[in-house]
């Protein structure tokens, strides 16, 4: 497994510790109103993941293997706390928190998990392929403009334009290698099933109305999932923090206040 990388950490408030990552193309931006509704009460901290953004975005399609991404979460929650902290993303990073409380359950208190992303048995694995080749031949620009708000996008009109956002700030090969070696890799929850089966971290799991690509991923995995709650945001698409942050905020500080106190 390749080593660590500096990455981007925005901390904030004091008290219980949250983590939040932010999805593909995003940064931490993305969780900054989630980090003003709990940092008065809570140490929320922010993050760009490898190859986004702010952090570094290593040559080495090696250096973004899901273990890396997990390891960097790891390292994250140690420079905090040498116990438990309460873990959540939206998207990819939806995706890395849940391998991070698969691989230490014991370093996690709750457990977020927004607009979860489909597997690898899906069409995503291929348009994950086929997105990395487009950045790999045209550029961020061109690939974004086909498949985040163009005609072969995967998600709701308001998520992509969420996306587009921030997405023009990242690197190509940094993007593809996301790409390849995470995303088009996520385990689906048929094959995460006996080990989801078995984690009894309180969870929370919301998803948009409107969210194509998630919303029956997440529905599947609040069923499997022994302590899981489901929260559907009715009119949201896939970047449901943002498109209904009052809503997504209520539901967040509502699961944060209901865990066992440390």
């Amino acid at each position: 497994m390749a080593g660590a990388v500096p990455l981007h950490v925005e901390p904030s408030g004091d008290g219980a510790l949250v983590v939040l990552g932010h999805g593909f193309g995003g940064s931490a931006r993305n969780f900054r109103p989630q980090a003003r509704a709990l940092a008065p009460a809570h140490r929320v901290v922010l993050f760009d993941a490898r190859g986004h953004a702010r952090s570094e975005a290593p040559p080495d399609a090696a250096a973004y293997a899901p273990e890396c991404f997990v390891e960097d979460l790891r390292r994250i929650i140690d420079d905090e706390t040498s116990g438990a902290a309460i873990v959540g993303g939206l998207s990819m990073g939806a995706g890395i928190a849940l391998r991070f409380a698969l691989r230490y359950p014991q370093r996690v208190r709750g457990l977020v998990l927004a607009a979860f992303p489909s597997g690898s048995e899906s069409s995503s694995s291929s348009w994950a392929e086929s997105f990395a080749a487009a950045l790999d031949a045209n550029g961020v620009d061109a690939a974004g403009n086909e498949f985040v708000w163009g005609e072969r996008s995967k998600f709701d009109p308001s998520g992509a334009k969420l996306i587009r956002q921030g997405f023009l700030e990242h690197r190509a090969h940094a993007l593809a290698h996301v790409l390849r070696e995470l995303l088009a890799v996520q385990p689906s929850i048929t094959e995460l099933k006996p080990e989801l089966e078995g984690l009894v971290v309180p969870t929370l799991v919301v998803v948009g109305s409107d969210d194509r690509v998630s919303l029956e991923p997440s529905r599947e995995l609040a069923r499997v999932l022994p302590a899981a709650t489901l929260a559907v945001v009715e009119g949201a698409g896939h970047v449901v923090n943002l498109a209904a942050p009052k809503k997504f905020n209520a539901l967040l500080q509502s699961f944060v206040d209901a865990l066992p106190p440390i």
